[in-house]
C-alpha cells in the first residue's frame, strides 16, 4: 500500500500519544480519519475538535459506513496495547482489511524521507522534541511525530514543507525496527519491557539491530557508556566525543557549554531544567549541526524551548508553592526527575505522589523503585496502573511501600491523595507516573492554596 493512495484511515486505539500523531498526519493530508478508544481524554477531545470522529464503545455498529467495505484506499491501524479480543479489531481482521501496526505505518511514511530517529528507554521524547523545535525555529523545518505534546506548538505532530522527518523510535514490541534512519540517536538502553524481550541482553540486541538499519552514510549518535560501537558518543557527565561543560544553575535556569573536537558553543540557556535535559540537548545540538544549522540559531532555539506536557511541567510556580508534574515511570527517569527538583529547590521538603505503571515493570524493578522513592521526603503511593496487563500475584504498591526507607509514606486511593494534599498544603509537590495520574493534576491544583 502506498501512503499517497490512502483516503480513509481507522485507528483502533486512537487515543495513544503515538497513534494520535499519526491520526493528525493523515487528517492533514485530507483523509477521512475515525477511530475507537476505551476512554475519553483531553487528547481524544482535542482530536474530535480537529474534526476526527471517535467512539468509546467497542462495538462494530459504531464503525462508519465508509469502513464497511475493503478498499485499496482504506487503511486500518492498531496499537498492540489494544486487547486481541477487541470486537472492532477482530471485525476488520475477519473481513480481510489491510491492518497495520503504528510502527509499520511510520516505516511506510519515513521510507522516502530524510529521517532522524531517536530511540531509548528514556529521554527519547524530550530529545526528539528538542530536535524538531530547533529545526522549526531555525527555519530548517521538518515534519515530526512526537511522543508528547510540545508546549511550543501544543501538539505532538508537526508538518513541514521539506522532506525531513523527526520521529521517536519506540522500542516497545520492537517497533523501531520498522525504521531505516539517516541519523539515529540512542539516549539510553536501561532494561525495560522485559515482558516482551525476556531479558536485558535481548533488549540490548534489538538496539544493536536498530543501529544496523542506518542508511548508507548515516550517522549514529549515542550516550557514552552504552554497549554500542562506532558513531559519536555524548555525555553531560564526563568524557565523550561531544559533551557538556560548565553546567550551572542561575536564577532557576540551566546553562552549559557544548564542546566537541571541532566546535565549542558557550553559555547555552536551555528552557527546561535538569542535568538529564542538558544531556538530551547535547544530542539534539549534534544532530542540528550535522544538518547544517548555525550555532547561533541553535542557541536561540534552545533558549525559547518551553518543554513538553508532563515532562517536568510546572503546574504551579509561586514563592509559596511549587507543583511539578512529570511522566517518569522507570526508576532511572524517577531518579533524574527527583534530582532535578532537588537541584532547583534545595532545602525544601519534597512531597511526591507516584503511580506505578504496569505490574510487570513493578515486579522487574521493585528494588530500584523503592530505592529511588526513598529519595523524597514524603511519599504518597497510588495503586499500580495496569494498562494492558492482568494483575500478577504478590505484585502491589504495598510491596513497594514496605521497602521505601523514609518515615513519611502512605499508600492510598486517588481521592484520599487529593484530600491529603488539601490538608497538608505541601510547598513542593511532584506528581509522577505514566498511567492516569494526569487526571489528578487539576484536582491537586484546586486543592492547593497557592495564591
Amino acid at each position: 500500500m502506498e501512503v499517497n493512495s490512502i483516503k480513509n484511515v481507522y485507528f483502533v486505539g486512537i487515543g495513544g500519544i503515538g497513534m494520535s500523531s499519526l491520526a493528525r498526519y493523515f487528517r492533514s493530508r485530507g483523509c477521512f480519519v475515525s477511530g475507537y478508544d476505551r476512554t475519553s481524554t483531553v487528547l481524544t477531545e482535542s482530536l474530535i475538535g480537529e474534526g476526527i470522529s471517535i467512539v468509546f464503545k467497542d462495538d462494530i455498529d459504531t464503525i462508519p459506513e465508509v469502513f464497511r467495505n475493503r478498499s485499496d484506499e482504506t487503511l486500518i491501524i492498531f496499537t498492540p496495547a489494544i486487547p486481541r479480543d477487541s470486537l472492532i479489531l477482530n471485525y476488520f481482521d475477519s473481513e480481510g482489511f489491510d491492518i497495520k501496526k503504528r510502527s509499520q505505518v511510520l516505516g511506510m511514511i519515513s521510507s522516502g524521507m530524510f529521517t532522524v530517529a531517536v530511540a531509548g528507554t528514556h529521554g527519547k521524547t524530550t530529545t526528539s522534541t528538542i530536535i524538531a523545535h530547533i529545526f522549526k525555529h531555525s527555519a530548517f523545518d521538518c515534519s515530526a511525530f512526537l511522543g508528547g505534546i510540545a508546549t511550543n506548538y501544543n501538539t505532538n505532530f508537526l508538518i513541514g514543507k521539506n522532506n525531513v522527518m523527526v520521529v521517536e523510535a519506540d522500542e516497545y514490541d520492537r517497533s523501531f525496527l520498522q525504521l531505516h534512519p539517516d541519523i539515529a540517536v540512542i539516549t539510553s538502553m536501561d532494561a525495560d519491557h522485559l515482558d516482551i524481550y525476556g531479558d536485558h541482553k535481548k533488549f540490548e540486541d534489538s538496539f544493536q539491530l536498530f543501529t544496523s538499519q542506518l542508511k548508507p552514510g548515516g550517522s549514529l549518535i549515542y550516550k557514552n557508556g552504552l554497549s554500542l560501537s562506532g558513531g559519536t558518543t555524548y555525555s553531560a557527565f564526563g568524557e565523550a566525543d561531544i559533551r557538556a561543560e560548565n553546567i550551572r544553575v542561575d536564577g532557576g535556569n540551566f546553562y552549559f557549554d557544548f564542546v566537541s573536537t571541532s566546535i565549542k558553543i558557550e553559555n547555552i540557556l536551555i528552557g527546561i531544567p535538569g542535568h538529564h535535559n542538558v544531556e538530551n540537548a547535547i544530542a539534539a545540538i549534534q544532530v542540528s549541526l550535522l544538518v547544517g544549522i548555525a550555532p547561533e540559531k541553535i542557541k536561540r532555539a534552545l533558549a525559547e524551548f518551553q518543554g513538553i506536557k508532563r515532562r517536568f511541567e510546572y503546574i504551579i510556580k509561586t514563592e509559596k508553592q511549587v507543583f511539578i508534574d512529570d511522566y517518569a515511570h522507570h526508576p532511572t527517569e524517577l531518579h533524574a526527575c527527583i534530582t532535578a527538583v532537588r537541584s532547583l529547590y534545595p532545602g525544601r521538603k519534597l512531597t511526591t505522589v507516584f503511580q506505578p505503571h504496569l505490574f510487570s515493570r513493578t515486579r522487574d524493578f521493585a528494588h530500584d523503585f523503592s530505592a529511588v522513592l526513598s529519595l523524597t521526603d514524603e511519599l504518597i503511593l497510588l495503586d499500580i496502573y495496569p494498562a494492558r496487563e492482568l494483575p500478577i500475584p504478590g505484585i502491589t504498591s504495598d510491596m513497594l511501600l514496605e521497602n521505601v526507607t523514609i518515615e513519611r509514606k502512605i499508600k492510598c486511593g486517588k481521592q484520599e491523595a487529593v484530600e491529603f494534599v488539601r490538608r497538608h498544603q505541601p510547598d513542593l509537590l511532584l506528581t509522577v507516573g505514566a498511567g492516569d495520574i494526569d487526571t489528578l493534576v487539576q484536582p491537586f491544583k484546586n486543592a492547593l492554596s497557592y495564591a
